[in-house]
């Protein structure tokens, strides 16, 4: 980790220009730096807080994956056998609207954090923030520091250069397939999946998808960065109008910081900053947090822990970048209870209620009845009419297994075919049926196929026909 030194002249990176126009407290949106720049890292409160939230993220990530419940994969969303299985519970195709109601309630509850604290979801949990840290620790322990890397792209490339940057671009996709096989293997088995890769066997599906997943993520953890949050991601377009006077966002206390002067030129009129510019140095996005609110911030705190670490060093209070609200900047009080921020807190209980109560209404047992088009009935003589099914069912318990058939109707009716499906043998495969009926008048009879298991009994009408219509 690279420690903040006094700060003088030498502290800025080459080819830093400095901008001396002195910031508002208002909302400006200053741009963010354009072209290539090297974010320097730093240690702090808020940096040691976004660790804490994001390795145990990062170890569920990697490690969910290959844990597993019974024999089954704790979780996993599985195209073949047409489930999902979440945490040991096993969820239909049909039950995919809980898993649309599961991403609106955290939406509302994303909603609900960017009233109260801003884009803390931005700067401390998101995926694509947690992987370009990494990036960018990876390109710092190969390539050396922010300041090293800027002075040694304004000189000729050498070979031991040329090394160096090619060896993190090999780190960087070897995190890239890694995290592309993890991703995966929530897909497929990732057992079978790592088995299947070391072996070569790979589909050609598969192996089309762990490619662009790599790219993907080499792409924009290492290369675009940034840019993603301020171009293709809407949350940080949404921010205007979810914020409010009292939103606590990271921020520059004008008051306090104005007029800016250098350490070794400052007099008793000058401001508590000393336009040493770390906190653009450290900011992942490229910003001044001096220029006010801006739609890149991310809140990750970084600028807040150099300036803190400046400030210590000069023996100033710290907090002159801190999370605050526009009113608190103001010299107000900021209030915690508001209509709007209970508004998202309400919307996201009920959200997060609806699919509690969802999850304890999933389906256990799946059963699709099909008539065999090829014939509508069969008289076999004068007295007996037949009808023939195509019946598929699928079980959703890892406790169910067999599965008994009767039929029921207004009438004699005899069933013919499998009166016990095994589910761990017949779940994917369509079973013929037939029923037959003595002395039935009616043209059409309702009937009705019942299916028991251990744990689930499910009913399926149908249509009995003797005769065209």
């Amino acid at each position: 980790m690279e420690k903040i030194p006094v700060i003088q002249d030498s502290a800025l990176d080459p080819g830093m220009t400095t901008d001396k126009k002195p910031a508002s407290s208002g909302c400006a949106q200053s741009p963010a730096r354009s072209g290539k720049f090297h974010v320097r890292l730093t240690e702090g409160r808020f940096q040691n807080l976004r660790r804490y939230i994001s390795w145990p993220l990062l170890a569920l990530f990697f490690g969910l994956v290959w844990v597993e419940l019974d024999g089954h994969p704790l979780l996993l969303f599985s195209f073949e056998h047409h489930q999902i299985i979440l945490f040991g519970h096993a969820l239909s195709w049909r039950d995919l609207s809980l898993l649309a109601g599961l991403l609106i309630a955290s939406a509302c509850l994303l909603f609900f954090l960017a009233v109260a604290w801003g884009r803390v979801w931005c700067g401390f949990a998101c995926p694509q923030s947690i992987w370009t840290w990494l990036f960018i620790r990876i390109e710092d322990l190969v390539e050396g520091r922010a300041n090293k890397r800027a002075r040694q792209d304004l000189e000729p490339l050498t070979a031991h250069r040329l090394a160096r940057r090619a060896t993190k671009h090999l780190l960087w996709v070897f995190l890239a397939l890694a995290t592309a096989l993890t991703f995966t293997g929530y897909f497929v088995p990732v057992r079978e999946l790592f088995s299947q890769a070391m072996q070569l066997d790979l589909s050609a599906a598969v192996s089309g998808w762990i490619l662009i997943m790599a790219g993907l993520t080499y792409l924009n953890a290492g290369l675009v960065r940034e840019k993603i949050c301020l171009h293709a991601c809407p949350y940080a377009r949404f921010q205007g109008v979810m914020f409010d006077d009292h939103t606590l966002t990271v921020s520059y206390d004008a008051r306090r910081g104005e007029p800016r002067a250098h350490q070794r030129k400052g007099g008793d009129s000058s401001g508590d900053c000393i336009d040493c510019q770390l906190c653009v140095q450290v900011c992942p996005a490229g910003i001044d947090i001096r220029d006010g609110l801006q739609a890149a911030c991310i809140d990750c705190g970084a600028c807040i822990d150099a300036c803190d670490n400046v400030m210590s060093k000069l023996n100033r209070p710290k907090g002159l970048v801190r999370f605050a609200s526009e009113a608190q900047l103001r010299g107000m009080s900021s209030r915690l209870l508001r209509p709007r921020l209970a508004g998202y807190g309400v919307a996201m209980t009920l959200a997060f209620a609806a699919v509690l109560y969802g999850f304890t209404e999933t389906t256990q047992l799946l059963v699709e009845i099909r008539r065999d088009r090829g014939s509508m009935f069969r008289k076999v003589d004068q007295h007996t009419v037949c009808n023939v099914y195509q019946v598929k069912v699928e079980g959703y318990s890892q406790e169910q297994r067999f599965i008994q058939v009767s039929i029921s109707g207004k009438g004699d009716f005899t069933l013919f075919g499998r009166t016990q499906i095994d589910l761990t043998e017949d779940s994917a495969y369509w079973l013929p049926y037939r029923v037959c009926a003595q002395n039935q008048t009616q043209p059409a009879t309702e009937l009705t196929f019942t299916f028991t298991g251990e744990l689930v009994s499910v009913s399926k009408d149908t249509t009995f026909l003797t005769r065209s219509f």
